[in-house]
């Protein structure tokens, strides 16, 4: 039995059993191997977890629980029995509308939040508060400076750099102008729509605080206009993700090709395995510049030397700008402590899964916090702060070292799986690539290829993995089924990982997996910049909210052909979303008119006008809807559909 926290019940639940099929959890061998030995030795896993969780609650699912006040919780009956109503009278489209508003507003949260951290270093670093760090890309700082309006000409990078930041927190409040990450970023046509329906967000924080208010008992209670809000404050977090990806660049460098390796075969029995882990890179960077630092260090305790991996969106901003081999990413991430090999976990923020700390009870591991905001039960926790960077980093690092020595000379299972990686496709790098072919119009020759139908469309794929889908099945299946359609996938955060770890990331798999028309194109961008073969079937852009960079490169599109963003062949598709950051996404790729498929059901079902506006009539206003599709293999047929109707509406063949 559980007490009331269900503390008991949780740690009484064991690990699955030995010796059974673990595919319908997930298609990585690399990670059946660590479910067998989880298995095996009785350690409890998120999909054990899952399945003592189920069923799982139909007026959660639904979107049919509210428990915006204490009168509550109210119940809508999903059958059209009674109750129709809650105890206020908030009908089942008002509850399920405010609840999708509140995952968006988390989102935006999430995302703004890493991009709010992004700018107060860059703040520090200008003002030599932080002399770790410095401004890595200076052509990039001049470049969105003039997007943003400030002054370049005859001045120092600091300067620059502190009206940067400056102006990037000033967009999270309310002020007499919209948000300049939004209005800098946008096509023309699109900003007006939004100014016509009330959807320019006034402030990044605002938008997600009045979110808050008007889901609150006693405010906004029509579903229409809810949806409308969720959508302004989705804006919100789309200027997030895009300071994020800016500031980012400007500190740390703006990614070009790189080339390793993935999956847990990377970890090294004999090295001091670090894994960086969470979404933001201010202290990753670090890590990675002095794990070089402490090699002897290593080596003096017995070890190889420290090996650096990365997990999740942390581990995707390291391998874009270092190489750095992604070891897993999402839901299996207690996978590589079960190897028995990982000697730290260091996180940071978002998507960790608290029970690390317990599996790493088990395993040896030391699981490290760093933000005085995200720490975890049982974990160590070392105090970051930017000021002090190196000096954590290293702390950090010690600690790691001190791990193996315990390990040192214990057995370890790493799964002998490892895909190789291309990554680093950032638009800079994108439009680099193409201007090999032709450098004075570098999207002309994406634009002749998308005319000619070498390339049918464009789809991002974003979100993470899902514990209710086979890990990775979607994602591959839907992928597989467009390049065979010659459409050109980028792919950000998880999703990226769950592609990579198929191969989908190596060049050698465009014969396998590309339709005739993709293969030629990604040939010959490949050939012209000397590669010997084409470019990998799957372009990595980054890690979550680099997803701006695939927004980027369609507003670059736009304007170069002179049509609004709802016209372009280009689709995206979260084929596994869990995180409320996935929600916000996909209305923000909604609003800016794009078709965007969702894998797992929204929790929507309970509110039919809620579930006709996003599929259908937001397209009226945006342009862009929802595809609610869980079978893959049909959403990548509805996907295909919408960009075939675009390409129709351009005049295009198809």
């Amino acid at each position: 039995m559980s007490d009331l926290t269900g503390n008991a019940k949780t740690n009484s639940l064991k690990g699955g059993s030995a010796g059974v099929d673990h595919s319908k959890k997930s298609t990585d061998p690399a990670v059946q191997q660590m479910l067998e030995k989880a298995a095996r030795e009785g350690i409890q896993t998120v999909w054990d977890r899952y399945q003592a969780m189920r069923p799982l609650c139909k007026f959660g699912e639904s979107g049919l629980c509210c428990r915006h006040c204490l009168q509550g919780p109210c119940r809508i009956n999903p059958s059209g029995r009674e109750p129709r109503v809650g105890i206020c009278g908030a009908t089942a489209d008002v509850i399920v509308a405010r609840g999708l508003d509140r995952a968006i507003a988390a989102g935006a949260a999430g995302h703004s939040g890493h991009a709010k951290h992004l700018a107060h270093t860059l703040k520090k670093a200008a003002e030599g508060k932080a002399p770790d760090y410095l401004v890595k890309d200076k052509e990039k700082l001049r470049s969105v400076a003039g997007r943003l309006g400030i002054a370049t000409d005859g001045r120092p990078e600091n300067e620059i750099a502190l009206d940067m930041a400056r102006a990037a927190l000033a967009d999270f409040h309310e002020k007499d102008t919209p948000v300049v990450w939004i209005t800098s970023v946008l096509p023309p046509g699109r900003f007006e729509i939004f100014s016509r329906h009330g959807l320019v967000p006034a402030g990044i924080d605002h938008e997600i605080a009045e979110i808050m208010h008007r889901t609150s008992m006693g405010c906004d209670a029509d579903a229409s206009n809810l949806l409308l809000g969720g959508l302004r404050c989705a804006l919100g977090d789309l200027a997030g993700c895009y300071m994020a990806t800016d500031l980012s660049d400007i500190l740390f460098g703006t990614p070009s090709p790189v080339v390793t390796e993935c999956n847990l075969g990377v970890l090294k029995a004999g090295a001091v395995n670090v894994a960086v882990h969470g979404h933001n890179p201010v202290l990753s960077e670090i890590i990675v510049l002095v794990a070089k630092e402490m090699e002897a260090e290593a080596r003096a305790a017995g070890a190889e030397g420290i090996n650096v991996v990365g997990i999740c969106c942390t581990g995707n901003e390291v391998l874009m700008r270092h190489g750095i081999s992604p070891c897993t990413h999402s839901v299996s991430q207690e996978m590589a402590i079960i190897t028995g090999a990982l000697d730290a976990m260091v996180v940071d923020y978002q998507c960790i899964q608290p029970a690390v700390a317990t599996v790493a009870e088990c395993m040896g591991t030391t699981v490290i916090t760093t933000m005085d905001m995200a720490k975890i039960t049982g974990a160590t926790h070392v105090k970051f702060s930017e000021e002090t960077a190196v000096e954590s980093a290293r702390q950090i690092l010690r600690l790691a070292i001190e791990s193996f020595t315990r390990r040192r000379g214990k057995p370890v299972e790493i799964p002998a799986v490892k895909k190789k990686v291309f990554a680093g496709f950032s638009v800079e790098a994108i439009l680099n690539a193409l201007g090999r072919i032709d450098a004075g119009d570098p999207l002309k020759p994406l634009i002749d290829h998308l005319t000619a139908g070498n390339i049918r469309g464009i789809c991002l794929f974003a979100g993470c993995n899902n514990v209710k889908v086979p890990q990775d099945y979607n994602f591959i299946t839907t992928a597989r089924r467009l390049l065979e359609q010659d459409v050109l996938v980028l792919a950000s955060g998880c999703s990226a990982g769950a592609l990579m770890r198929h191969g989908f990331m190596d060049p050698a798999s465009v014969e396998e997996l590309c339709g005739g028309g993709l293969k030629t194109v990604l040939t010959a961008i490949g050939e012209a910049n000397g590669l010997g073969g084409p470019l990998p079937p799957v372009l990595h852009v980054g890690s979550c909210v680099d997803n701006s960079r695939a927004a980027a490169l369609a507003a670059a599109l736009a304007v170069r052909l002179g049509v609004d963003l709802d016209r372009l062949p280009v689709v995206a598709s979260a084929a596994e979303a869990m995180h409320e950051k996935a929600v916000s996404i996909g209305a923000w790729a909604v609003a800016l008119g794009l078709p965007t498929h969702v894998g797992v059901m929204l929790p929507v079902a309970g509110g039919p006008l809620v579930q006709r506006i996003l599929a259908e009539e937001v397209k009226g206003l945006t342009g862009g809807y929802f595809i609610l599709e869980p079978d893959p293999e049909s959403a990548a047929e509805k996907l295909l559909e919408a960009i075939n109707e675009r390409r129709a509406g351009l005049g295009l063949p198809y």
